[in-house]
């Protein structure tokens, strides 16, 4: 693997570069938001050979916007239902 290669990696918002803990801190919340909305298939975090999540950007905008209906009220299944729509 080379230096362009990791670069390309960290580039895609796919990629799941960030575990739970650091996804949590990100978002401002805790990680059972996260496990709860990935509980509700809002998001699918993949797996690391540890067996822990990890989350791509992509997946933590989403994230983002599920927080923001839940601070505004919305309770979380609701909130995850709506954005899924």
């Amino acid at each position: 693997m080379t230096a362009g290669d990791t670069n390309d990696r960290l580039d895609d918002e796919d990629y799941p570069a960030y575990s739970m803990g650091r996804a949590a801190e990100i978002l401002g919340t805790t990680q059972g938001f996260l496990r709860a909305i990935g509980e509700a298939r809002l998001i699918t975090p993949l797996r690391s050979a540890g067996g822990h999540r990890r989350y791509s950007r992509y997946q933590l905008r989403i994230a983002a916007r599920a927080r923001e209906l839940v601070d505004q009220g919305t309770p979380i299944e609701a909130a995850c239902r709506i954005i899924i729509l």
